[in-house]
């Protein structure tokens, strides 16, 4: 049963005057700093290497002398080589799922995971959740961070928790009728799939109580969002994070998504050019580095992240003062060099879903053709269009390699598959098939 409605909780902090958010953010600075100079032998040598002390930290611009971070550092110093508290204050362990060589290990003491129950419980809150809802957490649990950081986030809420983890599609939707959602969590991917697999069991989403989508961990694009809301009445939130900072809860769309607000009295943001490193102003796009202001296990001293956004320099109509990044919908290594045009899987999935008659799955095929680097986007359609006339499909796919050549500037080849041919995600789908190495 459905619990009576309440006001989702605002966190003043939110909230805060910028001169007293700025001060805040100083004085945690300078105390992280100094934890990670004084406990963590890879940052007292890179700031000695650069000529700079913890009371050389005068003013947030300061931030820029400090050495950057990149996940290679977390790599290199595995397994706890960047711990800055004893292992008798570390309550929890969680890795990456990295799909080579060792993941990478990040700790947290209590007050670390106090932290992170807060954003979390922020970041549902800017979604207008409360303790009125039904939360059906659909992020994995286990190593990876979403389904913990998710739990304790709805659990400080005051929303009821449905701890379902990842996979079984089926008892997904059983329980989403039966428990009567009102918010779920999972990547979009796999939500485009439960709403596919709800369409062949003929469960009418639209009729259930299920009112928002905490979506995360993938890249995903405004096409989806409208893809994912027209499909299912759901209104679809972004939100933020990434294991070496945190887990989920870095930052999180609001009700007026438009834009992901980052809680920077815990993650300091910063944009740079990911060329030169140098920093950016506010408004220009460029790469995110974030710096942990108050984490205590292990401090994350402006670490790459190399996400491409931008701080929006514009207040958000919600009145909160902690400032916005534009979505995020590639990386700079997702990069495609192609025949010697950069091309990201993002331009590709807004290409497509553009098109009339697409489904949302789709895969991004890389071979080698007489020595020179090809590329091809294999994209499901509907049943009625695939069974279509083939004079229906060639116009299909001619539309689709226009779509694709206006926002790429090169020819892509397209093959239309009939639906169910692209294998389904239970988690982070996987878009780029790399056969080059094969061939």
């Amino acid at each position: 049963m459905k619990k009576p409605a309440h006001e989702s909780p605002v966190s003043a902090t939110d909230f805060l005057p910028k001169d007293k958010l700025r001060k805040l953010q100083l004085d945690r600075l300078k105390k992280i700093v100094l934890r990670a100079y004084e406990r963590t032998d890879l940052y007292k040598k890179r700031m000695k290497d650069k000529g700079i002390f913890p009371g050389d930290i005068k003013s947030l611009e300061d931030i820029r002398h400090l050495p950057f971070t990149i996940k290679n550092d977390l790599r290199d110093t595995y397994p706890f080589g960047l711990f800055a508290s004893p292992m008798s204050e570390i309550v929890r362990l969680h890795a990456s799922s990295g799909t080579t060589g060792k993941p990478i290990v990040v700790a947290y003491t209590k007050e670390d995971i106090d932290i992170w129950t807060d954003s979390m419980m922020r970041t549902f809150a800017a979604c207008g959740l409360h303790s009125g809802d039904v939360i059906q957490n659909a992020y994995g649990y286990g190593l990876f961070t979403g389904g913990l950081g998710a739990h304790y986030g709805a659990e400080k809420l005051g929303a009821t928790v449905i701890p379902i983890s990842g996979g079984n599609t089926e008892r997904q939707l059983m329980i989403m009728q039966d428990f009567g959602s009102t918010a779920v969590c999972c990547t979009p991917s796999y939500f485009t799939f439960l709403l596919e697999r709800a369409h062949e069991l003929k469960i009418d989403i639209r009729k259930l109580p299920l009112r928002a989508g905490i979506f995360g961990a993938e890249p995903w694009t405004e096409e989806m969002r409208v893809h994912i809301e027209k499909t299912s009445g759901v209104k679809a939130y972004d939100i933020y994070g990434l294991s070496e900072i945190t887990g989920p809860g870095v930052g999180s769309e609001c009700e007026m998504q438009n834009g992901l607000h980052i809680f920077e009295d815990y993650f300091y943001p910063e944009i740079i050019d990911p060329e030169t490193g140098k920093a950016l102003l506010d408004g220009k796009e460029g790469e995110l580095v974030l710096t942990t202001l108050c984490k205590q296990a292990m401090p994350m001293i402006r670490y790459r992240t190399r996400d491409i956004t931008m701080i929006m320099p514009e207040q958000c109509r919600c009145g909160r003062t902690i400032r916005r990044i534009r979505r995020i919908s590639r990386r700079s290594d997702d990069m495609l060099i192609i025949r010697g045009v950069n091309i990201f899987p993002s331009q590709i999935e807004s290409a497509i879903l553009a098109v009339e008659g697409i489904l949302p799955h789709y895969q991004i095929v890389l071979s080698k053709e007489k020595g020179l680097d090809n590329i091809e986007v294999q994209v499901e359609v509907t049943e009625k269009v695939f069974s279509d006339k083939v004079r229906a499909l060639e116009d299909l796919q001619s539309k689709l390699m226009q779509a694709l050549e206006n926002v790429t500037s090169i020819r892509i080849g397209v093959r239309l598959v009939a639906h169910q041919t692209i294998k389904r995600s239970e988690g982070k789908a996987k878009r780029v098939i790399d056969l080059r190495k094969q061939n």
